[in-house]
């Protein structure tokens, strides 16, 4: 044990010697395997981050939740001009579901629309994201309040001017006042604040309750009529725990084909698509994320590992009269061998640990700057030093073997 500790500290020693004695030389040769560590390791801490950041905002919601509109979340068979004839999901549709479909726990009703510019006295805040929902979208969303609350089945059926508000909002209409009870001017009326959300923080998928403004869908349903193509209505539905799914969305079809009046042999113009089946659409864009990192990051390492061959054969070069001597003293061919497979690891180390501290900084200076929380797990570390660690062994094994078999007698003629 002392021996190979004794022969890495030596390792370690002539691995300094070649980065202070050809710095320019050396450099460039781990410059290769840096820039490798660190591509494979900032797109898996990237993708792991939002992986982390969807499954987190997800988190709330059932993943049996169903959204059933005219859209589909993942790949369809049916070509997109087929799929932009189907009609738009209705209001009294969704009344019909909710009073015929068994084993639902809560529905509801959505429109997607378009952002808005809202003002309170002389503030205003542009590009704000308006959901218009049925009152339902608390007990499927599970929102959490600051302050106030959500509107009530009343006031959402009737449409009444109330509005709940996202935390960044609120506090740039109010600075720090007291919200609820006031009235901010949206679509050129007046709306009556109800409550405010807690702090959410950056979405994965974009918006972000933090600058959404939620508001009863009959006010929208008024505004606009039923039949604006501008605008995207969608059935939310959250089906009661340890119902049988296939079952379930079965009932679902075929209730709302009967309501339709779609004939036996018509395909379904609408989708039902699962939450579960979208995270699992996700996990495959994210597994593609991986695999590209690992191939772009590949060639990186690979021209890396002939870097850093090529140093250590140079290295071989340079020090034969030193090898020839340490073998007629007794060195083995296995304390060489082990001598430059060593020294060839620490150097890939230290580009890897250059790699990391790169990606480490930029994961800081991107959680500040982009309020998302990138994250370098301690897999990521561990990864990134290994393969470092694996690109040396390969990169140093044939400069390692051939300095381990020199004759010892032509090494020692060969330094005169």
């Amino acid at each position: 044990m002392i021996v190979y500790i004794r022969l890495l500290k030596e390792s370690f020693g002539f691995a300094m010697n070649a980065l202070r004695n050809n710095k320019l030389r050396t450099l460039l040769s781990l410059l290769g395997v840096t820039i490798g560590i660190f591509s494979i390791i900032a797109v898996l801490a990237a993708v792991d981050s939002l992986d982390r950041k969807i499954k987190k905002d997800l988190s709330s919601l059932d993943k049996n939740t169903i959204y059933l509109f005219k859209g589909t979340f993942g790949p369809s068979e049916i070509p997109a001009w087929k799929r932009e004839q189907f009609p738009q999901v209705k209001y009294d549709e969704y009344t019909y579901l909710k009073s015929s479909v068994s084993n639902t726990a809560q529905m509801g009703f959505q429109i997607f629309t378009k952002r808005e510019i809202i003002k309170f006295e002389s503030n205003s805040i542009s590009d704000i994201n308006i959901v218009p929902v049925s009152h339902e979208f608390i007990d499927i969303q599970g929102l959490e309040f600051s302050k106030g609350r959500f509107y009530n089945e009343s006031e959402a059926n009737s449409g009444t001017n109330v509005i709940v508000l996202g935390d960044e909002v609120a506090n740039a209409l109010f600075d720090g006042a007291e919200p609820i009870g006031k009235k901010v001017r949206l679509y050129g009326q007046r709306f009556t604040v109800i409550g405010v959300l807690k702090k959410q923080g950056a979405g994965a998928f974009g918006d972000s309750n933090d600058t959404s403004a939620f508001l009863p869908v009959n006010f929208i349903r008024r505004l606009y009529g039923d039949n604006n193509k501008l605008l995207t209505n969608v059935i939310l539905i959250k089906p009661q725990k340890g119902v049988d799914m296939e079952a379930y969305k079965g009932e679902l079809t075929q209730k709302l084909r009967n309501y339709r009046g779609l004939k036996a042999g018509e395909i379904d113009n609408f989708f039902i698509n699962v939450l579960s089946g979208f995270t699992d659409f996700l996990d495959g864009i994210i597994a593609m994320m991986n695999l590209g990192g690992w191939i772009i990051a590949g060639f990186s390492l690979l021209v890396g590992g002939f870097g850093i061959a090529n140093i250590m054969f140079v290295s071989v070069k340079e020090r034969t009269n030193l090898i020839g001597i340490q073998k007629s003293l007794g060195a083995k061919n296995k304390f060489i061998l082990f001598q430059f497979l060593f020294e060839a690891v620490i150097l890939c180390l230290i580009g890897g640990t250059i790699g990391l501290l790169l990606v480490f900084a930029i994961t800081i200076v991107m959680t500040n700057v982009l309020d998302f929380e990138f994250v370098l797990s301690f897999f990521n570390v561990i990864l990134g030093t290994t393969l470092a660690a694996f690109i040396g062994l390969i990169a140093g094994i044939l400069p390692a073997i051939s300095a381990s078999r020199l004759d010892p007698v032509e090494a020692i003629r060969s330094g005169f």
